[in-house]
């Protein structure tokens, strides 16, 4: 990426339109790394440890992949373009949102543009060294009143990034059945007296490899130190509720800067934004953990594609994603019901024209050929893999709003272990 070049404004669309022709529907995507100023980072995502600071200390070190994205990150004193994917074709490179918004229908299928206007989703690697704070994520209507969007999460846990667990490898999900919002207030209220205890009040689930979690939004969570692959809903907005994260202090702030700044200090309006049914749910592993669906049983074909996350989200299908695993030597065909985002985990193969290898160590600025965003054109017609190498090849893929309409529903995967 550091020796592509940004395109003039005047040539801009026949160069993407010229991209999506080489590519057959198939872009390169150069990594989008974001740093968290408020988090330590786990160093398990592939970035050179000399780079975890590349931004700046000041920035805080690099704890995020993003992939496929065009949406922009949260992040004080952020650079104009950070969270950004960009497409790399012929030595040039533009923005996957210059893309979306120039040739969309193709892109991401008329249905899509028409109601959004835009990729409305993106997915990430998350990668802690430890937990980080009990937080939700605003639903669509609390982010409008602040002239954001909403944010539901899906959690998955690739092995291949996961051999080490780090720190606190658990994750807390919303509260014990019986606490109460005075409980909740009364944490809000010793925000400055130190740890203000709202862990106390929740219950921390320990996390495996090869699973996930479905995590609407307005539900408290407090994730683990496993590298997570997370499809979310294109907004990086959040409130953290818990004042203290192993000794370091959290600030006010980022519990009310998505709130509207007449409401920052209401602390019964703070504790209104839950979703409180959700958040004391008796079954709630029951209603969000995710175990692995074959999408069809083809091992003795040489590949298994899996569901990973599914879903709905308050009656939606707003994001899906699978896992493909191909055998060495095997090439096969896969039709899918709408654009994705792409990354590879393992191994090295092709995706149509082109080349796939995931990286052992990635520079800062460095372009490699682990990402590629596939047009819903090439995705509907069918696209091929094909595994060159030795060992598996394992691509991980996300999709949007209404693309799977033959995705699983939250516990499925306990009627096929019957």
């Amino acid at each position: 990426m550091t020796t592509a070049t940004a395109i003039p404004e005047a040539s801009k669309k026949p160069k993407i339109r010229a991209a999506i022709e080489t590519g057959e529907g198939i872009l390169r995507l150069a990594p989008a790394w974001v740093p968290r100023s408020f988090m330590i980072p786990g160093r398990r995502i592939k970035l050179h440890p000399d780079d975890i600071y590349a931004l700046g200390a000041h920035r805080g070190g690099i704890c995020e992949r993003w992939f496929s994205s065009t949406t922009e990150a949260g992040n004080e004193n952020r650079a104009i373009d950070e969270g950004l994917s960009y497409v790399v074709n012929d030595g040039e490179r533009f923005t996957l949102l210059e893309a979306v918004a120039s040739e969309g229908p193709a892109l991401i299928g008329k249905k899509m543009w028409d109601k959004y206007k835009r990729w409305p989703v993106y997915s990430k690697y998350f990668d802690n060294a430890g937990p980080i704070a009990h937080h939700m994520h605003q639903s669509k209507e609390q982010a409008a009143k602040v002239g954001r969007e909403g944010k539901p999460e899906g959690y998955y846990f690739p092995a291949q990034l996961n051999s080490i667990g780090n720190a606190f490898p658990h994750t807390y999900f919303g509260l014990e059945p019986g606490v109460t919002k005075a409980d909740v207030r009364r944490c809000l209220e010793n925000w400055n007296k130190g740890d203000n205890g709202i862990i106390d009040l929740a219950k921390a689930y320990r996390l495996k490899p090869g699973t996930g979690w479905h995590v609407p939004d307005r539900i408290l969570h407090a994730p683990g130190s496993f590298v997570t692959y997370e499809p979310q809903w294109g907004s990086d907005v959040f409130a953290y509720y818990q004042s203290m994260v192993e000794g370091r202090r959290i600030e006010w702030e980022l519990l009310s800067k998505d709130f509207p700044a007449d409401k920052a200090h209401d602390l019964d309006f703070l504790v209104d934004q839950l979703d409180w049914e959700a958040n004391v749910d008796t079954h709630f592993r029951d209603h969000h953990y995710l175990e692995p669906i074959n999408v069809a049983e083809s091992w003795t074909e040489g590949y298994q594609d899996k569901w990973v996350v599914y879903g709905d989200f308050h009656g939606e299908q707003l994001f899906t994603s699978k896992e493909l695993t191909v055998d060495p030597g095997v090439k096969i065909t896969i039709k899918d019901g709408g654009a994705y985002g792409l990354i590879t985990v393992q191994g090295v193969g092709r995706v149509g024209k082109l080349r796939l290898q995931s990286p052992s160590m990635i520079r800062f600025g460095e372009m490699t050929e682990d990402e590629a965003f596939v047009s819903y054109d090439a995705a509907t017609r069918g696209v091929t893999y094909e595994n060159t190498g030795s060992e598996p090849l394992v691509v991980l893929r996300y999709f949007g709003p209404d693309s799977c309409p033959d995705a699983p529903t939250i516990g499925a995967f306990k009627n096929l272990k019957k």
